[in-house]
Parts: structure tokens; sequence; C-alpha cells
């Protein structure tokens, strides 16, 4: 009798102790972006650079860059920051769930931006160990042959 007093209280100990480890995806999303640490993950890039093609000056292009969660947790891109006003990123509204794809998108304006230009967008999300990562692309802008012709 003794022998299942015992196993009983244990599955009740067990049982309670697991229920208050266990979180919806809605609670760990919320958790992660209130900056719990016990809900980071971690994050593949396809690319972090990008060459693209020669562009006339005048002409806007989209980047788009691909990462997937590798990690177990929802990945949170908590800012998306370009290093210059002529390239305006785009930050993901939803979160990422662990095996799913995502995307950076950002269009450059290569208005006023004549040569080889290399041009940098800030990520910061709750992942480790590349919590900042550094995205980059490179252009070249060829002035534009009918801004010549009206001069």
């Amino acid at each position: 009798m003794k022998l299942i007093d015992n196993i009983g209280l244990t599955v009740i100990i067990l049982s309670f102790g697991l229920s208050s480890c266990i979180y919806s995806d809605t609670e760990k999303v919320q958790m992660a972006q209130e900056g719990d640490k016990r809900f980071t993950t971690s994050v593949s890039w396809d690319d972090t650079l990008r060459t693209l093609q020669p562009l006339e000056e005048g002409q806007k292009v989209e980047v788009v860059f691909s990462y997937t969660n590798t990690g177990k947790d929802p990945l949170i891109i908590s800012n998306v920051q370009a290093a210059c006003g002529c390239t305006v990123p785009e930050k993901p509204s939803e979160p990422i769930m662990p095996g799913k794809k995502g995307y950076i998108k950002a269009v450059f304006d290569s208005q006023g931006r004549i040569g080889q230009n290399f041009k940098t967008i800030s990520v910061s999300s709750n992942a480790l160990p590349d919590n900042q990562k550094e995205l980059a692309f490179q252009v070249q802008v060829n002035p534009d042959p009918k801004a010549a012709v009206k001069q």
C-alpha cells in the first residue's frame, strides 16, 4: 500500500513540475519579446552579403536576405536598421517559428548615389550567439544616360 501511495505522490509531483515548464507558442513569443533569456533561438542566414546588378541613377531596387530559424523557440526580430537613409528596411511583423524561413527586405534608392555603393543593415533578434547581425549589399550605380541628354 505504501508503494502505491509513493507512486501516486511521485506522479502528482512530476505532473505539476512538468506542466509549469510547458509554454504555448504565444507565451514563448511574448516572453521572448519581453527579453526573457530562456527563449533564445538560433538562426542560419542564407547569405549576409549580396552583390546586385548595376543600376542607373534614380532606380530603386529591393534587396532580400533570407534566413531560417534553426532553434527550438520562436525567432523575434526586434529591430532592423539601415546605416543610410537611401536604404529602407522592413522588419518582419510576425515571429518566425522553429524550422521556418523568414526574410529581411530593404529598398535601395540610387538617386544621387553614382558610383560603387556598399550599404549595411543591422538586425537585432533573440538569436544566440548572433543577436546582432550585419547584412550588406554592394551595387554599382551608373549615371542615367537620359539625364545627360536633357542637359
